[in-house]
């Protein structure tokens, strides 16, 4: 049983890694560009708002997961759609060996490369500012699971470009508890599902990754709780109040929201999502929810996440 069930989570990992697999190609109006960063040719997908809004514009990172792609997340976040509504530029970074260097080291391809992938990310905002007329001071990242770890990395390290981070299943590796600095106060969402099978609710090794082929990782990170309370301590915020977001449907989910309104009109905010699983709320129920676990349909987490960029 041992084995099977060894041979089942191996398995799981590869259909995972597969199924985000996509080619860096997406649509038309997303442009693959390069960029050469330390010695390297970097790769990103652009997508401009359509109507071509005058002046500098907003914009939003978006960062994969391990074993995903800059064109899974162009295909699949919605934030095309968004960019267009709202006019602002939405950015599709690619990791190396299809990973992020999010601060667990060897738990990824690029973390066990040492790939500098901060430098590589202050680089791109120095070119979109310079290059696409984006405003340097609202920039903002968001990514799920090995990319919503690296935009916890990211507002630890590189804060000083960021407006406010938004993490999806992806909370603080636990080697940045003791050098996370901030530049400013960095208003932070994250969202997080409770039975999240990969990146557990709780915190510790994450189940799958993108570097081990398969195997459980040795790099832990924090609890939501313990990495929601890092991010209050460091903006000085007070205790959150707590409600919960009216039911949508009887999906098995429910979600409980907790802001904590902190000075500097920074806000920390958690959405809990009960019974959700390594999924991004409002996408694609992208593998079975005995591998993945569920997707809520509560809400829709990008739109959640460009309100919560918007107002800061």
């Amino acid at each position: 049983m041992l084995r099977s069930l060894a041979a089942i989570v191996v398995g799981a990992a590869l259909v995972l890694t597969a199924a985000c697999a996509h080619s860096r190609a997406s649509g038309p109006d997303d442009p693959h560009r390069v960029l050469d960063y330390a010695g390297a040719q970097r790769h990103y997908l652009i997508h401009r708002p359509a109507g071509s809004p005058q002046g500098r514009l907003a914009a939003v990172l978006v960062f994969h997961g391990g074993g995903g792609s800059a064109g899974y997340m162009a295909n699949k976040s919605g934030f095309d759609r968004l960019a267009d509504a709202n006019g602002f530029i939405a950015v599709y970074p690619e990791g190396i060996g299809r990973s992020w260097n999010d601060g667990r080291g060897a738990d990824t391809r690029a973390g066990a490369a040492d790939v500098d992938d901060v430098g590589f990310v202050s680089a791109l905002i120095d070119h979109l500012v310079a290059a696409d007329e984006v405003d340097p001071a609202r920039v903002y990242a968001t990514g799920m699971s090995n990319g919503g770890m690296f935009t916890q990395h990211l507002g630890c390290h590189l804060s000083a470009k960021l407006a406010a981070i938004a993490p999806v299943a992806g909370p603080l590796p636990a080697a940045d508890e003791t050098n996370c600095a901030l530049a400013h106060p960095l208003p932070v969402l994250e969202i997080h599902g409770t039975a999240d099978p990969i990146v557990p609710y709780e915190g510790g090794v994450v189940r799958v990754t993108s570097g081990n082929h398969g195997r459980t990782g040795t790099g832990p990170v924090l609890s939501v709780a313990a990495t929601q309370q890092l991010w209050r301590g460091k903006n000085g915020c007070p205790p959150p109040n707590a409600s919960e977001l009216p039911a949508r449907g009887d999906d098995g989910t429910s979600v409980k929201i907790e802001t904590a309104l902190c000075p500097d009109d920074v806000g920390v905010v958690l959405y809990t999502v009960t019974n959700g699983g390594h999924t991004w709320p409002g996408g694609e129920q992208y593998l079975p929810k005995a591998l993945v676990g569920a997707v809520s349909r509560q809400f829709d987490a990008s739109e959640i996440i460009w309100q919560f960029f918007a107002a800061h």
